[in-house]
């Protein structure tokens, strides 16, 4: 399936008007599609992961009118702004950690991709000239930290 990247990236890229925001949904896409618990057989791989993809589309599409259209007075009479709960963030404290740790877990040009694209905003091609690698490669890599992030915040977390 991973064939399909860069044909999706561009069919998601020419609906969403932006190659970033179309590799995020594309990575997510592949996550969705292999991380599927149930065995069984995709009968058509390409058209599965195209659906996968246009859904996360129409949810991402969703939650930016809901954000668009909440009224800050909700968001003023809304007490989790203004006095954050202790448990909430020593939770937060706590999945930061977990997450460093399967960071920690993974291989040093892994690891720089997927903190390269997430944490400084860099496309793929800008990370693969920075690192001297493929496109191919750190489009491989980002979605292998991702699914090995989420796998181990799973365990970990349950």
């Amino acid at each position: 399936m991973e064939h399909y990247y860069r044909e999706l990236v561009g069919f998601l890229s020419a609906r969403l008007g932006s190659r970033q925001a179309a590799e995020d949904v594309a990575h997510d896409a592949y996550l969705r599609v292999l991380e599927r618990t149930d065995a069984e057989r995709i009968e058509h791989p390409r058209a599965f992961l195209y659906r996968t993809a246009l859904n996360l589309v129409v949810d991402r599409h969703r939650r930016h009118l809901v954000r668009q259209s909440e009224p800050l007075e909700v968001l003023d009479s809304d007490e989790r702004w203004h006095s954050p709960a202790l448990t909430h963030d020593m939770q937060l404290d706590q999945r930061l950690a977990l997450m460093q740790r399967a960071l920690d877990e993974l291989g040093q040009v892994c690891r720089e991709c997927f903190l390269l694209r997430k944490l400084e905003g860099l496309s793929h091609q800008q990370i693969a000239e920075h690192l001297g690698v493929s496109r191919s490669v750190v489009e491989k890599h980002i979605v292998n930290a991702m699914k090995h992030c989420r796998v181990r915040m799973r365990e970990w977390e349950s």
